[in-house]
């Protein structure tokens, strides 16, 4: 166990830290119980609350070069936005938390005002509570600058008992938003996850993906967990639920609706869709009384400097015979290039 586990573990007021391996590192089982007081947790029997972050990504399969920008930052108006799979993952695993030990399941994006296309198909999966969370002071945010926003709107909304991710975005690959968020709300943490085993009272056990096998962790909530893409398998759309939400609208719809029509209060419309459930909650930077400095690019000090579209292709190559001599003259050249040895 690295020294640097033991530090965070004594920061984060870890007080029970069990571990249990067994012979091969293919049947490898770990168990960690991490014990983080202070928190208000569930009794046994109440009903669990969660949290699903979820990104509009560009769809990367149509990426180019030509959508960047002098800034280093991606014009995703040039490519069509998708739900990252991932976090459609993550969405998925919270409903089954839902499914099998009651509870509420609240989606939430950071992005641009069309990103409410992703929050009507989290609707749709089954979330009962939808959030946007858009200014335009949040554009060109790195994971830095991601993650306080997100942190900050989440103890805007309280009451969580889970936080689900996806293990990353295909648009940055970074997996840190995850991560950083949980820090920035100072609650423990389950990366990797392919599983949860059980959830009893105001403890999860889960499993985790880790190189050469899996590690079994059991932590007290409130936790934040990320998802790989093979925990789960996302359940259609529901057609009752398609139907119910499809009309669906955040604030700033509502405002762009009754724009040029004097007939159409804003005010009014947001009652209207608020009565019938149909009003995607919005947070902007003034609601969420955030600090500038640390919000958009002003906040980001990753920049990209350039995104390039890499095409692989055959060379030179050579023919090796399933002959001894020639499999022997592979292995010596191997070893001369330091790829063996």
């Amino acid at each position: 166990m690295p020294q640097s586990f033991f530090f965070a573990a004594w920061k984060h007021g870890i007080v029970n830290l069990k571990c249990s391996v067994f012979g091969m590192v293919t049947k490898r089982t770990t168990v960690y119980e991490l014990h983080l007081p202070g928190y208000p947790f569930n009794e046994k029997g109440r009903m669990y609350r969660s949290i699903v972050l979820v990104k509009q990504v560009p769809d990367t399969a149509n990426i180019t070069g030509n959508v960047m920008q002098d800034d280093g930052t991606v014009n995703r108006a040039k490519l069509p936005a998708i739900l990252n799979h991932e976090d459609r993952i993550a969405l998925e695993v919270a409903l089954q938390v839902k499914d099998q030990y009651g509870g509420t399941v609240t989606a939430i994006t950071m992005g641009p005002p069309r990103a409410s296309d992703i929050l009507r198909e989290c609707l749709y999966m089954g979330a009962d509570h939808a959030c946007l969370i858009t200014d335009r002071k949040f554009a060109g945010a790195d994971t830095l600058a991601t993650s306080y926003v997100l942190s900050e709107a989440i103890k805007k909304i309280g009451g969580f008992d889970f936080i689900f991710a996806g293990r990353q975005a295909i648009d940055g690959d970074t997996a840190q938003v995850g991560p950083q968020t949980a820090e920035k709300l100072h609650i423990p943490q389950i990366t990797y996850l392919e599983e949860i085993r059980s959830v009893n009272g105001r403890t999860v056990e889960a499993k985790r993906k880790i190189e050469g096998g899996y590690e079994i962790v059991r932590c007290t909530l409130p936790v934040l967990i990320t998802v790989v893409k093979d925990a789960a398998s996302p359940r259609p759309f529901k057609a009752k639920r398609v139907m119910a939400y499809k009309g669906a609208r955040s604030l700033l719809e509502l405002e762009k609706l009754a724009e040029g029509n004097s007939l159409l209060s804003v005010e009014e419309l947001v009652g209207e869709y608020e009565g019938r459930s149909l009003l995607i909650e919005t947070m902007t930077m003034d609601d969420l009384r955030l600090d500038a400095a640390r919000c958009g690019v002003h906040g980001s000090p990753t920049k990209v400097h350039k995104v390039q579209s890499v095409v692989l292709s055959g060379g030179e190559h050579e023919i090796i015979e399933p002959t001894k001599t020639d499999i022997g003259k592979l292995i010596d050249r191997l070893f001369e290039d330091h790829i063996l040895g």
